[in-house]
């Protein structure tokens, strides 16, 4: 692994956004939430991705121009048509829209449709509990998680997370896919050369397997059985079917699909904090929800009840003090990367 400065990997990414044609906002935006989900921690939706965001951007299956607008307004709910920009941008200018909304309503709902993959979803819900708001964030996947021996994808395996805000630090977050794993994670298992637990993917049979690269061809397998399997249903419901958008066999997948647009639809949602008691009563609940789930009594004291979000929490300064982990192979792709859009700087 490489360390690398947080400050040039942001940099770095985000000229490597730019050398595609996007503006330098839509480059900022984009780079930004990629390395801000690396300095979470949530490697497997970091700078990893970028090169095939930058490709499909030169080929035309995402606009690097995309003129992004908000469609219809019907009290707490808008749909923000994305006019095929990538997904960091889309779930950015959409959480916004949710925040807005919230000013006036208490709560806002901004459906996005027509969009591509948008990384990792905490970082959309964090711009909502940033503004003292709990922001959820939702997004629907091309169909790439199975059953055990069902040799087709079913469904895809759209991940979601919530985020509440807290009186000091980093909000509570939950932030999940609804297979065992991401398929990010397998790629990044891919890059290191390391083989995968049986339960996280199946091969295009069907049948589990601990080859990430038969993983990849194949087919996810969900969380908890038919629990996880229905949830991933049901915010492809409110995701593509709600808000008009694509919707299951609809979708494209990029890694399947790399040339065409993914037709992506997402949800994001913003509620005000203090919408039901002042803004510091609820933060106090929330650190004494915090104070509970650490007071609770362990046998190993080297096991600590932790709130969702606090490895994250704990991960980003040190991060952005230390340097942020890079496979060596992703930094060698990248710096191939600049050298083919002719940018001179290279990483490490």
């Amino acid at each position: 692994m490489a360390m690398v400065p947080y400050e040039q990997l942001l940099a770095f990414s985000s000229r490597l956004f730019s050398a595609t044609g996007l503006s330098e906002k839509h480059a900022e935006i984009s780079a930004g939430k990629l390395v801000e989900a690396n300095i979470l921690g949530v490697d497997s939706h970091g700078v990893l991705r970028i090169p095939m965001y930058v490709k499909r951007l030169l080929s035309g299956a995402m606009k690097s121009k995309p003129e992004l607008r908000v469609i219809k307004r019907n009290g707490a709910v808008s749909l923000l048509e994305a006019d095929n920009a990538p997904g960091m941008i889309a779930g950015h200018e959409a959480m916004i829209e949710a925040r807005d909304v919230a000013e006036k309503h208490q709560i806002g709902m901004c459906g996005v449709i027509n969009s591509n993959h948008f990384g990792a979803a905490g970082v959309f819900a964090r711009m909502a509990a940033d503004h003292n708001m709990i922001g959820i964030s939702m997004t629907n996947v091309a169909p790439l998680m199975t059953m055990p021996g069902i040799p087709k994808p079913i469904v895809g395996n759209n991940p979601f997370a919530v985020a509440v805000p807290v009186k000091n630090g980093s909000p509570i977050v939950l932030d999940i896919s609804l297979s065992n794993v991401a398929l990010g994670k397998i790629l990044l298992a891919e890059k290191k050369g390391e083989k995968i637990p049986n339960d996280w993917a199946t091969d295009t049979e069907g049948l589990p397997t601990t080859d990430p690269t038969e993983a990849v061809k194949g087919y996810l397998l969900p969380v908890a059985a038919h629990k996880g399997f229905g949830l991933a249903l049901i915010i492809d419901l409110l995701c593509g079917v709600f808000t008009g958008g694509a919707f299951l066999h609809h979708l494209k997948g990029m890694y399947r699909y790399p040339k065409d647009p993914s037709v992506t639809a997402h949800m994001m949602i913003a509620i005000k904090a203090d919408a039901l008691m002042p803004i510091d009563t609820f933060l106090d609940r929330v650190d004494e929800f915090k104070d509970m789930l650490a007071s609770i009594p362990v046998k190993d004291k080297a096991v600590k009840v932790l709130w969702p979000g606090e490895p994250e929490a704990m991960t980003i300064e040190k991060r952005k003090a230390e340097g942020v982990p890079v496979p060596e192979s992703v930094v060698g792709e990248l710096n191939q990367l600049a050298a083919e859009l002719g940018i001179e700087a290279r990483l490490v």
